[in-house]
């Protein structure tokens, strides 16, 4: 054999050799082992299922469900990921520890994606411990009570002197008067200067923080595709000019001007700083709060309004039980009068807590996300059992595997605004295969990636809807107009986003 001859056969070797390995990375030889689930790679190697599951995943996870059962393993974008759609199991599973299903891996590539700094274990232990301090408790109680006199200045700015009709979108009411108010709670308020530049301070600070709201909606929109870094150079530029606003809003020479800022956001500063964090990432982190603490209440707010104003019967009787409520509590509601120093607790509101859990159940959609960091057995209730393989990732989707199950919940896709609460008043019970589920909603996440501000986040939705019933009148536009569908590309995120708007008329009730 010639000296060209031999080149020629260890360069198509060489070739040979690469291409197979670079298949073999990309997954095309991966075959299912023994008792692991069914495998379902589709038919473009590496990229397997990843356009299919982006566009839709609702309508995807549907598809592999009734075509492999309740657990499956599917490529997507190069990665392998369970699916466990049997509810049973995610009690078990979310109390592994984390040298077998880790949370924090995932968690800080999303964190770094889209707010730029490398979170760790210790970073998420902080935020747990502050936020069961701060946002639980007596502690809550009091910062509910900031949350309705600063839901209370917003909604009433310039009110009086505007008794007829007003129109705006349900979502874009909703979702900026929660974070005007919120922000004002939780990250302080502008430094009045003295009695006589009160008005123009509040006016400034209303106008500043409706500005910011749209920014911050506009960097929301982009979220998922910086979770996953699917953003194109243009999604790039704009995010970064986002981010840039936000990090000048929320330097900590600016922040600490501020009066009245929450223990929860002051405590957690100071404890980041004495770990490390300079002052360039604490910044980045006060930024992660901001989105963390708005970005699921504010359209949760829509949901709930928007069901409201679409089912009469709804509204008319969580309205009189939140009138009657507050007549228990002495509270008289009238011009001028705005709601004082009354707990949310002291409030009993059976329908309206049914009626916001019965929309989360509706329109929350958050993955569980875990690493599998060593080969895990996972049992089904069936009695069927798994191994998850190490390096690949478990998804749960509560949103399918209990939401919208028929047999948990008859017309699972209806609005029905007592379905949690049972004939003798007390908090309805739901089972599956006969069994009684422990957690029959998960709009919050469970185990280390349950959401640690979900008592304030439901004490705001209850703030605002009390607010909105008991002092506005409120109808849609076009009262035939139908709720709108979900935005597809933010199913696995929390709260889902409308496909549109929808148009309201308000008034002050007196």
């Amino acid at each position: 054999m010639s000296f060209w001859e031999i080149l020629l056969w260890t360069s198509l070797a060489s070739l040979l050799t690469t291409l197979l390995g670079g298949l073999y990375a990309m997954g095309t030889f991966r075959v299912r082992k023994t008792r692991e689930p069914p495998l379902d790679k589709g038919f473009i190697p590496w990229l397997g299922y990843a356009i299919n599951f982006k566009k839709d995943p609702v309508q995807f996870l549907q598809r592999m469900r009734k075509k492999h059962g309740d657990v499956f393993t599917v490529l997507v974008g190069g990665n392998y990921l369970h699916f466990v759609m049997d509810p049973h199991t995610y009690r078990h599973i979310v109390k592994e520890p984390k040298n077998k299903l880790d949370f924090y891996m995932f968690a800080s590539v999303i964190v770094f994606n889209a707010f730029g700094f490398h979170s760790s274990e210790c970073h998420h232990k902080i935020v747990q411990t502050f936020s069961n301090k701060y946002l639980s408790g007596q502690n809550l109680s009091t910062l509910n009570q900031v949350m309705m006199a600063n839901l209370q200045k917003v909604l009433f700015h310039r009110q009086e002197q505007k008794r007829s009709w007003q129109q705006d979108g349900v979502l874009h009411f909703s979702y900026r008067n929660m974070f005007q108010a919120a922000y004002l709670t939780l990250f302080g308020t502008e430094p009045e200067g003295g009695v006589e530049k009160k008005d123009a301070v509040k006016e400034n600070e209303l106008t500043h923080y409706g500005e910011m709201f749209e920014a911050f909606q506009r960097f929301d929109r982009f979220f998922p595709q910086m979770a996953f870094s699917l953003l194109d150079p243009l999604g790039k530029r704009e995010t970064q000019r986002l981010k840039n606003i936000f990090w000048d809003i929320l330097s900590l020479e600016k922040v600490y001007q501020k009066d009245n800022i929450s223990s929860w956001v002051l405590e957690q500063d100071k404890r980041m700083a004495e770990v490390g964090m300079t002052e360039k990432v604490r910044t980045r982190f006060l930024f992660l709060l901001l989105w963390a603490s708005q970005a699921n209440t504010g359209p949760a707010t829509f949901w709930i309004l928007v069901h409201l104003l679409k089912h009469p019967e709804a509204m008319e009787a969580v309205r009189e039980e939140v009138d009657e409520a507050l007549r228990e509590a002495g509270q008289e509601v009238k011009p001028g009068c705005p709601i004082g120093n009354v707990t949310l607790s002291a409030l009993k509101t059976p329908f309206l807590e049914s009626a916001i859990e019965e929309t989360l159940r509706l329109k929350t959609s958050p993955f569980l996300f875990r690493s599998v960091m060593q080969d895990t057995d996972i049992k089904t209730s069936d009695g069927r059992e798994y191994t998850l393989r190490k390096g690949d990732h478990l998804l749960l989707f509560p949103f399918l595997a209990l939401h919208m199950d028929p047999e948990i919940y008859p017309d699972p896709h209806v609005f029905q605004y007592d379905r949690f609460i049972s004939p003798n008043g007390t908090k309805k019970e739901f089972y599956k295969d006969g069994i009684k589920l422990k957690h029959s909603t998960m709009p919050f996440g469970a185990g280390p990636s349950m959401c640690p501000g979900r008592f304030f986040a439901m004490s705001e939705m209850k703030i605002f809807v009390i607010l909105m019933l008991t002092y506005f009148d409120m109808e849609l536009v076009k009262k035939e107009e139908e709720i709108p569908a979900i935005d597809a590309r933010r199913y696995g995120f929390g709260t889902a986003h409308p496909s549109h708007d929808i148009q309201f008329r308000y008034r002050l009730r007196f």
